[in-house]
């Protein structure tokens, strides 16, 4: 992996965290506007499908291409996240944004689990990062003044492990697929499982006044967030990605007490410090580049062989 790729790859992973942060206070926002927990993520994530097919189909129709066993791994991917997004906003109607964005940010911790289970080995620098990381969760979480609801915390949990599993799905189609293509597909295939979910469960929607920006703001957030993390699962890999992803926990705490008037304790904060020298030793975490393993219980993900000339996104030779 040259040094460009991965200084992109970081520059990718950060951007997408910082959209990120920013998606759940506008969630918490709606939700206290009046609109339900699937209302949310139904409009958020179609908006954002919506946005990207309109640009894929202007400006680069050829990222349309996939070959058939990455397409279902999208799907899959697609649809384990759909499932992770109701989870999410579930539990953000009975928890704070910063409460809820504290527990979801465990989902490094199974990244890692989710790579051991497939065979993938992690260096000892970015195990020592993951074991700074989780005391700073622990004290965001246990040092606060009110209690946290047990069934919001369990669900928001539950997001999380589904979160970490479709990255670590994406990863293995990344390793032949462009980042925007994995994006579209994957977001088509989450923004149809919720849509699903509204349709059976048919919940009501506010009242024609209730302002609509908080969700057009998530629609919008979501899709540049989406293309910018899965460039950096491209270019650093999961765990990785994770690891950065981290500091969209650091800008949901910030924003939800600016704007939504969440506090937290000094032990809290302390918390949020070791988070943060987490997220700085990226720069001296280095690794082998990432490549295809054989083996693993996701090693059906691996592509037809093919030559490169059927791929309408590489250079002809």
């Amino acid at each position: 992996m040259s040094a460009n790729q991965r200084s992109k790859g970081i520059q990718a992973a950060l951007a997408s965290a910082l959209l990120l942060g920013i998606v759940p206070v506008f969630g918490k926002q709606a939700i206290l506007d009046g609109f339900s927990p699937l209302a949310v993520v139904a409009l958020r994530t179609s908006i954002a499908a919506l946005l990207l097919f309109i640009l894929m189909l202007i400006y680069k129709r050829q990222f349309f291409y996939i070959f058939p066993v990455g397409l279902y791994g999208c799907m899959l991917a697609g649809f384990i996240n759909g499932l992770g997004s109701i989870l999410f906003y579930t539990a953000l109607s009975r928890i704070n944004a910063s409460i809820g964005q504290l527990i979801y940010s465990f989902y490094p911790l199974f990244v890692a689990l989710w790579l051991l289970a497939d065979r993938q080995s992690i260096n000892r620098l970015t195990i020592f990062r993951l074991a700074l990381s989780i005391p700073g969760v622990v004290l965001l979480l246990a040092t606060g003044k009110d209690q946290v609801d047990m069934l919001g915390a369990l669900l928001m949990l539950g997001s999380a492990i589904l979160y970490a599993l479709h990255l670590i799905i994406n990863q293995r189609v990344l390793f032949e697929v462009p980042a925007p293509t994995v994006t579209f597909y994957t977001l088509v295939t989450m923004a149809a499982t919720v849509i699903l979910a509204f349709l059976l469960f048919k919940p009501s929607l506010p009242p024609a006044q209730t302002p609509w920006w908080p969700i057009a703001g998530m629609g919008i957030l979501t899709f540049l967030s989406r293309l910018t993390l899965f460039y950096g699962v491209k270019n650093l890999g999961g765990l990785q990605t994770a690891l950065l992803g981290l500091g969209e926990l650091l800008i949901t705490v910030a924003f939800s007490h600016l704007w939504l008037g969440e506090h937290l304790g000094i032990w809290q904060w302390l918390g949020a410090a070791l988070l943060a020298a987490s997220l700085f030793l990226v720069g001296f975490d280095h690794y082998p580049p990432e490549k295809r393993h054989a083996k693993g219980w996701l090693a059906w993900l691996s592509p037809p062989e093919i030559s490169s000339s059927e791929f309408p996104w590489r250079p002809q030779p």
